[in-house]
């Protein structure tokens, strides 16, 4: 176990109650009761106050439950284009801080902080404050910061002091702070592994750190093997800056209702293949492969796989792909209570091929299209503008001046 401080270190920096704290910094007046964000079509928990977590409110709750629970919870609408808007200022400001910033997900990254404590002439539990204060400050949420030896330790410590903490753990004192973490609370110990390691007496952190490597590797393979490497203070895993595109995105949600209706069903394909293609544009990305799914009532999927000759981020490949892979899947009668479509084989758009017949420029003037409408959407509201065959969908929020649907001009 290396004893010295600070060989190496990084930071996890993780907002609390992402979205929902996103809501209260918009409605300050809300601060005073529990608050719950609902999925798209308002089906189920996709966010909670602590509060509202306190009273057994939990993520992927079905909203009419949480409202028999709790109904003096606020329940609002998830408005996915506000929480990115903040996330984007969530990272500028961790740029500040730090040229190494790897962004996880909407609301998390890691930092390196190598060489950063003589940049700002402090240490890393001042640092570490600074940015909790600003992002406070700035973006109106909170969040709590870990700082180890390596993104295993740290991504431990960020959970330890939530919300709005921050905790140091230097080389010294990995023994004694992984000794009061269990099995189940280590990135990548999910149940079954747990479990597996229960049976030979590996009950915490320490016990696993401790543990012979010979026995990891044949428990856990690799990947138990670097996290025996994370947990002792060796970095394994650097600070990825570079991140290439997915292996894949998605755009799914539940009906909120089972349901058999074709035009129905139909509406929400179209509606999430536009939300689709319009991330995929906004990104710069293509994509070769095109998965379609229908949720059935008994939650088991039923889908179809497309992949188009050449990489695409064109709305009406994908409309023409969906179209036909519906048809393939829907069976009159049969009830369904949600869908889904997911972009595979992604592809930096820069990485298109050149033509002879004319396809490429045919590409580039959809996905201008698409952008326009992001745009307009964005200024006047979402769903200002819609594909027709969605327009069913879209959620009618206060606010737009005015509202088209989209058509295809030939």
């Amino acid at each position: 176990m290396p004893l010295s401080d600070w060989p190496n270190a990084v930071a996890h920096v993780d907002a609390d109650c992402f979205f929902a704290a996103c809501e209260l910094a918009r409605s300050p007046k809300l601060r005073d009761r529990p608050v719950c964000v609902m999925s798209s079509q308002d089906a189920c928990i996709v966010a909670k106050t602590y509060d509202a977590k306190a009273a057994g409110i939990h993520t992927g709750m079905p909203v009419w439950e949480a409202k028999k629970l709790l109904p003096r919870a606020v329940y609002i609408p998830a408005d996915f284009t506000y929480y990115g808007q903040v996330s984007d200022k969530l990272f500028a400001i961790l740029a500040r801080f730090t040229p190494e910033v790897e962004v996880c997900s909407i609301d998390e990254a890691f930092l390196g902080l190598n060489g950063i404590r003589g940049l700002w002439r402090k240490n890393f539990s001042e640092i570490a404050d600074s940015i909790r204060t600003t992002v406070k400050n700035e973006a109106g949420i909170t969040v709590s910061i870990g700082i180890s030896l390596t993104k295993t330790l740290a991504k431990i410590a960020s959970d330890i002091h939530k919300p709005d903490g921050s905790m140091l753990i230097p080389g010294d004192d990995i023994p004694a702070f992984l000794a009061g973490v269990k099995i189940k609370n280590i990135p990548g110990i999910g149940r079954n592994r747990e479990a597996l390691l229960h049976k030979f007496h590996i009950f915490t952190a320490a016990d696993y750190s401790r543990a012979d490597p010979a026995l990891i590797q044949r428990l856990l393979g690799k990947s138990g093997m670097d996290l025996w490497h994370e947990l002792r203070g060796r970095p394994i895993f650097p600070v990825q800056l570079a991140n290439g595109p997915p292996k894949s995105m998605a755009r799914t949600a539940s009906f909120g209702q089972l349901s058999s209706q074709r035009d129905f069903i139909a509406a929400h394909l179209t509606h999430h293949t536009t939300r689709l293609v319009t991330e995929l544009v906004r990104k710069h990305y293509l994509a070769q492969g095109l998965s379609v799914f229908l949720t059935l009532k008994s939650f088991a999927s039923r889908a179809e796989e497309t992949r188009f000759g050449d990489p695409s981020a064109n709305i009406f490949d994908f409309s023409r792909a969906v179209r036909d892979a519906f048809a393939r899947l829907y069976r009159p009668g049969e009830l369904y209570r949600g869908c889904g479509v997911i972009a595979t084989e992604i592809r930096p758009s820069e990485e298109r091929s050149l033509d002879l017949f004319g396809k490429v420029d045919k590409d580039y003037r959809n996905e201008r299209l698409m952008a326009t409408v992001d745009t307009l959407n964005k200024k006047y509201g979402n769903h200002t503008v819609v594909m027709l065959a969605a327009q069913a969908v879209a959620k009618r929020k206060k606010g737009p001046r005015f509202r088209l649907p989209m058509f295809e001009v030939n």
